[in-house]
């Protein structure tokens, strides 16, 4: 655990983009948040709330979640992408098995990183954002003769901060591991280009099959299991409502007793397993 506990730090001091671009999008959220506040000013004068003021609101929150969100995936299927490659690429890979540090405890600290660190550093950092939109709200809607409590009865940071945790860690992190292990194996398989590696077999299934069968079995598959189904995609909402309803309308317990979450877990362990097997057996490009 002690290994496992400093490779983790090690990955997070070779990789500053776990931390920098949280960071850098909530900046630029709250920057365009500032903007829709003065914006809104004009709409808060004549003191009673409407449903558009009240929408207005709420929409940068969710917003701002989801900008984060996005950010979280992007930065972790590049970090996957290039975690195991990037050793071999720059020719570290045989100073870091010098190290008494096995090649299990190495993929699984990389695995770590995106499936549960940068969730975790997103989650923070996106309630430290919506914190900041709430104060500044409400000192706005105050400044300008509204009452507060009028205007913000959906705005509720611990509704919020359980909408974030739930879809940060359990979806974009736990449910999204056998995307990430997936790309950690082909990181550590590809000689050049591990974005092309990792995406050709299971565009090659869905080809084959297309062509073979006829169907799109293997991509609706796919598609259910990391977007969730067309009906789910298909509901519209507004507001925090709308947020919780389509990004945790599975309660906990069901999300962890999912099959689908199961048979998830047991592709991520053999890719991991695929992603050990391979690193212990290369050496330096």
């Amino acid at each position: 655990m002690n290994n496992l506990y400093w490779s983790v730090r090690r990955e997070l001091w070779e990789n500053r983009s776990v931390f920098l671009a949280p960071l850098i999008g909530a900046g630029i959220v709250l920057a365009g948040f500032l903007v829709a506040l003065v914006r809104l000013q004009a709409t808060l004068h004549s003191g009673v709330p409407g449903s558009h003021s009240q929408q207005a609101l709420e929409i940068p929150y969710v917003a701002a979640a989801l900008i984060l969100m996005a950010i979280d995936i992007i930065v972790a299927i590049f970090y996957s992408l290039d975690a195991l490659y990037g050793e071999r690429r720059d020719r570290s890979l045989l100073f870091w098995k010098s190290m008494p540090v096995s090649d299990v405890t190495t993929v699984l600290s990389k695995a770590s990183i995106p499936i549960l660190i940068l969730p975790l550093v997103t989650f923070v950092v996106t309630i430290a954002t919506q914190a900041v939109m709430l104060l500044a709200t409400s000192a706005v809607v105050t400044a300008n003769g509204a009452d507060a409590s009028l205007f913000l009865p959906h705005l509720s940071l611990v509704e919020m901060s359980r909408i974030n945790f739930g879809h940060l860690v359990g979806f974009h992190g736990i449910w999204y591991a056998p995307l990430y292990t997936w790309l950690l194996l082909a990181s550590v398989w590809a000689t050049r280009l591990p974005f092309l590696w990792a995406a050709l077999p299971p565009v090659a299934v869905v080809v084959i099959e297309r062509v073979a069968f006829n169907t799109r079995y293997f991509s609706e598959l796919l598609q259910r299991y990391f977007f969730g189904s067309s009906e789910m995609s298909s509901t519209s909402s507004t507001g925090m409502q709308g947020m919780s309803m389509s990004m945790m309308t599975v309660p906990v317990s069901e999300f962890f007793l999912s099959p689908m979450l199961f048979v998830g877990v047991i592709f991520s362990a053999a890719f991991i397993v695929g992603a050990v097997r391979l690193r212990r057996s290369q050496g330096v490009l």
